[in-house]
């Protein structure tokens, strides 16, 4: 039983594929990090409350 060969360019999509997946990965790495950062020592003043307070 004869192997076909594999077809011209097919080794390219899978790698361009992990390498789009791969760059996504990081970059959402980093904003998860960049807004850690900011909300723990980038803040020069405390979040606003969306819960309304009852005044007396």
């Amino acid at each position: 039983m004869p192997e076909t060969p594999p077809e011209k360019g097919a080794g390219a999509r899978p790698r361009l594929r992990s390498v789009i997946t791969t760059v996504l990965l990081i970059m959402i790495s980093v904003m998860i990090i960049r807004d850690i950062l900011v909300r723990r020592w980038g803040g020069s003043a405390p979040p606003a409350s969306d819960i309304a307070r009852p005044s007396r």
